[in-house]
């Protein structure tokens, strides 16, 4: 399928097994959300002089964490999602801010595809690039598992066009961990649009973590996942927001393509099967494919977000 471009963080085939299996099991817990990695309070970001932030830069400091928590919009959730937000951040173990992705995608591709993430992923195990599995186990609610140990729930509390609120609770019982890691966390994800004279769309996308691991375990997942996990993270963010991008390119060139694959997602409710079928031929309506159809067209990079796409 033309364009595709796997995630880094699934695993892949590799000439050491071992590594492999060692980074796709870090993928998968960056991937789980309630083990994603950063400093401990030990180190304590208000002991840390103050700078003027790279957006495009991971950062775990004080005054992302209270930016971060001052956007979400407690004001409009239930009841219910209140104390589940309430939980993380009156317990937060480590914070971590993602670095900003930009990228060229359909924006009503996007949306679809970050508030079904199952579709992402069986699409992954279709092209057989992920040993993840998510699937859908209830209204806004899915669970991630995977070979190396993980297992999580994962909810949508919070939905619109620029800001998805997630609360996932997990476990990791693997190889890294002397014993079972349990916890929770909140995923902060902010977008924006802005429409070029081209008529295409560039997505800003950030994502921030809250995470709270029980009683006894910050010590040990400070040891023994923050060096690694933190920039495995980041870079797993980084790659499956490119992996949008690399789809939404593809439905341009090769709709019928993106098409068939929609009927292979085993795992998916079939109105997705259709819905995704039916973006890949609006995304190819709005940008006829050029005449040469496997040329690849590298995306720019936009820093404004101001237009919104169609809710």
């Amino acid at each position: 399928m033309a364009a595709l471009q796997p995630p880094s963080g699934p695993a892949r085939t590799a000439p050491r097994p071992r590594n492999t299996q060692r980074r796709a099991t870090l993928a998968a817990i960056a991937l789980l959300g309630a083990l994603w990695p950063g400093p401990s309070r030990s180190l304590s970001a208000d002991l840390l002089p103050v700078t003027r932030p790279n957006p495009y830069h991971a950062t775990t400091s004080r005054a992302a964490r209270l930016n971060a928590i001052q956007g979400i919009p407690v004001e409009k959730l239930d009841a219910k999602s209140r104390a589940k937000v309430a939980s993380v951040l009156s317990n937060i173990t480590v914070f971590r801010r993602m670095p900003v992705s930009v990228v060229n995608c359909d924006p009503d591709l996007y949306l679809f595809m970050v508030r079904h993430p199952d579709v992402v992923v069986n699409i992954w195990e279709v092209l057989k690039i992920s040993r993840l599995k998510l699937r859908q186990i209830g209204p806004d609610t899915y669970q991630v598992t995977d070979s190396a140990g993980t297992l999580a729930n994962v909810e949508f509390i919070y939905r619109s066009h620029d800001t998805h609120l997630i609360y996932a609770e997990g476990s990791y019982d693997g190889p890294l961990a002397a014993r079972p890691l349990k916890g929770r966390c909140l995923m902060v994800l902010r977008t924006g649009y802005v429409r070029e004279t081209d008529g295409r769309y560039y997505v800003t996308s950030r994502l921030d973590t809250f995470t709270g691991v029980e009683p006894g375990a910050v010590e040990l997942l400070a040891k023994t996942f923050h060096p690694l996990v933190g920039r495995v993270a980041d870079n797993n963010f980084l790659q499956s927001v490119a992996f949008l991008g690399s789809l939404s390119r593809t439905a341009e060139l090769n709709t019928r393509g993106v098409q068939l694959l929609a009927t292979k997602l085993a795992y998916v409710q079939p109105a997705f099967r259709q819905h995704l079928a039916h973006l890949a031929a609006e995304i190819a309506r709005k940008h006829p494919a050029p005449s040469a159809p496997n040329s690849a067209v590298p995306p720019r990079v936009a820093a404004r977000t101001s237009a919104k796409p169609k809710r």
